[in-house]
C-alpha cells in the first residue's frame, strides 16, 4: 500500500518555531550555567578537593536538568492541555448541532504554532458545516414547498369531483388538471432523485458516440411542443464523435431544449448549433424568448429558482441546476448570455479527448 506523505503546513514558520524552541533551550542552559558558576565559586571558597568538587557539580547538574525539564514540560503541557480542552468542548458543542462556535485566534501573531493552525482549521470546518446545514435546511424547505403545491391542487380538484351534479365537461376538466398536477409532482421527485445522484457521483461512464445524432433525437422528442407554438427551428450541426457520458449529456440537452421552448413565445425562433473545434466541442442553444435580467442570471443555476414566475407551473427550477452539475462533472463549462425581452443563449463547452 502506498503511503501518503504530508507536507508541512505553509502557514507555519519553520525558522520562527525553531528559534522559539532554541530560545527555551538556551534559557535553560543559561540558568544552569549561572547556577553552576555560583556553585563552583562556593566550592572553591570551601577548598574541597577535586573529587568532591566533581561529585557536587555532577549532582547539581543532574538535579538542575531534572527540575528544568519538569518545569518546561509542565509549562508546555498546561498550555497545550488548556487549548486542547477548549477545542474538545467546542467540538462537543458542534456535535450537538451548535455551528456558531468559534475559537479565539490571535491573527496579529507573526509566528503561528500548531495549536494556532488547529484553531484556524477548526473555525473553517465549523463555518463549512454551518453553510452545508443551511443549504440542507433550505433544500428541505424548498422541496416541501414544491411538493405542497401540486398536492394542494390534487386535493382541491378531488374535492370538486365529489360535488353532486357536476357536468361531464367539468368532471373531465378536473381530471385533466389532477393528472397534470400528478405529472408535475412525478417530474419533481424524479429531478430531485437525479440531482441527488449526480451530486454524489464522481465517476462518469465514458463511451464514444455521435453527439450530433444524440442532439437530433432529443429535439425530435419535443416536436409536438415546437409545432404547437409554431416555433421556427434552425439547426446547424457539425458531425461530432465525442468520448463522454451519453446519459448525462442527454439530461443536459433535454433540459436546455425544454427551457428554450418554454420561454419562447408563439412564432418565435430557436437556434441550435454544434461546432467541433479540435479538442473542444461547443453546443449552443439560442432562443428569442423573454430573456433574463442581471439579477436572474446570477441565480439561474440555483435549485428551485425560477426567474420568470409566469412559467412556474411548467417546471420546478431544478433543470438548470442539473445541467450545471452535469457539465461540471464532465469537466466542461456553461456560459450564459441574455438580454431581457430579447432572448437567451446557453453555450456548453466540452473537452473531446
Amino acid at each position: 500500500m502506498k503511503k501518503t506523505r504530508y507536507k508541512r503546513d505553509e502557514r507555519l514558520s519553520f525558522w520562527r518555531s525553531f528559534l522559539y524552541e532554541f530560545n527555551m533551550i538556551f534559557l535553560v542552559i543559561f540558568i544552569n550555567g549561572a547556577g553552576l558558576i555560583i556553585l563552583q565559586n562556593e566550592l572553591v571558597k570551601r577548598k574541597l578537593d577535586s573529587y568532591w568538587t566533581f561529585v557536587c557539580i555532577l549532582i547539581f547538574l543532574m538535579f538542575s536538568c531534572l527540575v528544568s525539564s519538569i518545569l518546561v514540560y509542565i509549562t508546555r503541557a498546561r498550555i497545550y492541555s488548556r487549548n486542547l480542552q477548549m477545542i474538545c468542548k467546542a467540538a462537543q458543542k458542534v456535535a450537538r448541532g451548535d455551528f456558531s462556535v468559534r475559537l479565539d485566534v490571535y491573527k496579529e501573531k507573526t509566528a503561528k504554532t500548531e495549536i494556532d493552525i488547529l484553531k484556524e482549521d477548526f473555525n473553517t470546518m465549523v463555518s463549512e458545516l454551518a453553510s452545508i446545514e443551511k443549504l440542507k435546511d433550505d433544500f428541505v424547505a424548498d422541496v416541501s414547498h414544491e411538493i405542497k403545491t401540486p398536492l394542494s391542487i390534487i386535493q382541491g380538484y378531488a374535492d370538486l369531483l365529489k360535488t353532486p351534479g357536476i357536468s361531464e365537461k367539468e368532471r373531465n376538466e378536473y381530471i385533466n388538471l389532477i393528472s397534470k398536477a400528478i405529472n408535475n409532482l412525478t417530474t419533481l421527485v424524479s429531478n430531485i432523485l437525479k440531482l441527488n445522484k449526480i451530486e454524489s457521483q464522481e465517476i462518469v461512464q465514458k463511451e464514444k458516440f455521435s453527439l450530433d445524432e444524440q442532439m437530433r433525437y432529443c429535439i425530435l422528442s419535443f416536436e409536438d411542443k415546437i409545432n404547437d407554438k409554431d416555433i421556427e427551428l434552425e439547426v446547424n450541426f457539425d458531425e461530432v464523435i465525442i468520448n463522454s457520458d451519453r446519459s448525462l449529456l442527454e439530461l443536459v440537452w433535454n433540459n436546455l431544449f425544454s427551457n428554450a421552448i418554454k420561454f419562447t413565445d408563439e412564432g418565435g425562433k430557436i437556434t441550435l448549433i454544434l461546432k467541433n473545434q479540435g479538442n473542444v466541442v461547443i453546443a449552443t442553444v439560442r432562443d428569442t424568448g423573454c430573456g433574463m435580467g442581471n439579477d436572474t442570471k446570477k441565480h439561474i443555476f440555483d435549485k428551485f429558482y425560477q426567474g420568470d414566475t409566469s412559467h412556474s407551473q411548467e417546471g420546478n427550477g431544478l433543470g438548470l441546476a442539473l445541467v450545471d452539475r452535469v457539465v461540471r462533472l464532465l469537466d466542461g463549462e456553461i456560459l450564459v448570455t441574455s438580454t431581457l425581452g430579447e432572448g437567451s443563449e446557453f453555450k456548453v463547452i466540452l473537452e473531446n479527448t
